[in-house]
């Protein structure tokens, strides 16, 4: 589907020395922040005691954050749970207070906004536990990337799958670098999102590099430029749709979600912008640079006039 076509092709390559710069500063200063602030981990990562309680009514989830807070817990997470009467609280590790008289204070305290209120279950979430997802998500992280390198190495060259690594890279370390700046925190469901996004980006660059694939083929006697330029035009179209719809539906979410789905829907904000500038101005620069020709395709090519030729 192609609402509109654009009929001259923009020139992103003679952009790419000031896109390429822009990228490399802001993913130094992302990684600076990783380096020295760190991730707020948040409990299902560090460990705490994870609550559900229910009541008669529609539960107000911010009365509740306001009780806790009176509690020293601000950064606790409050979220309906099931239905709108039951709610899951997950508090971080306080030295010298068990998981029992923990949970007897936060109980009182919600009592006092909330009488009708009723404790359901509690579950202590060991710091082990917490290290044991650490390892167990930046495993899940290794394995997605080790698989798109595996993708990527089979259906390109070098040259174009190196570029989309680097601008999947881009893109992962730039969502953490704003979740690491701002310290929001970092959550098994913001952990899926930057997974999420792995795939989503690596999507974008595939689609345009198989337009340049598809230009080597038909465009001849033309610059590198020329032919990579002519490709993001004519992705433009499906660009602007496929993201300004999955764009709409994450909105909704970043602001409609409730805090359940905040930091998941915010990290997907910053993944899909992200991810469409790296795979048009990074993941294309960046195959240039590196000396992308139609040599890196011609394999591919030969394959396909052989096709047409029977």
């Amino acid at each position: 589907m192609e609402f509109f076509r654009i009929k001259k092709d923009i020139p992103f390559m003679s952009w790419g020395k000031i896109t390429t710069t822009i990228s490399l500063v802001t993913f130094l200063i992302s990684a600076f922040f990783l380096v020295t602030r760190g991730l707020n981990f948040s409990v299902d990562f560090t460990g705490g005691t994870v609550m559900e309680v229910s009541t008669t009514h529609v539960a107000d989830v911010n009365r509740y954050r306001s009780a806790l807070g009176t509690l020293g817990f601000r950064d606790a997470n409050v979220e309906n749970f099931g239905n709108s009467s039951e709610v899951l609280i997950r508090l971080p590790l306080k030295k010298g207070l068990t998981s029992a008289k923990l949970s007897d204070q936060v109980l009182q305290a919600l009592k006092e906004v909330d009488p009708q209120v009723s404790m359901r279950r509690v579950e202590f979430v060991g710091p082990q536990v917490g290290d044991e997802l650490v390892k167990d998500g930046a495993s899940a992280l290794l394995f997605v990337v080790l698989g798109i390198v595996i993708y990527l190495s089979i259906r390109f060259k070098w040259r174009p799958a190196v570029a989309t690594i680097v601008a999947n890279l881009h893109d992962v370390v730039i969502i953490l670098g704003f979740f690491s700046f701002f310290q929001w925190e970092f959550s098994l469901p913001v952990l899926a999102a930057v997974l999420a996004i792995l795939g989503y980006s690596v999507n974008e660059s595939v689609v345009v590099f198989d337009r340049v694939r598809e230009n080597f083929r038909k465009m001849r006697g033309v610059s590198v430029a020329t032919i990579i330029d002519n490709a993001i035009t004519r992705t433009m179209s499906r660009t602007i749709i496929t993201h300004g719809c999955t764009q709409l539906m994450v909105t909704s979410m970043l602001f409609f979600g409730g805090e359940a789905l905040h930091y998941f829907a915010l990290a997907l904000t910053i993944g899909i912008i992200f991810g469409i500038y790296s795979s048009v101005l990074v993941a294309s620069p960046i195959a240039m640079w590196l000396g992308m020709n139609r040599d890196d395709f011609v394999q591919t090519t030969k394959k396909a006039e052989r096709e047409l030729a029977q």
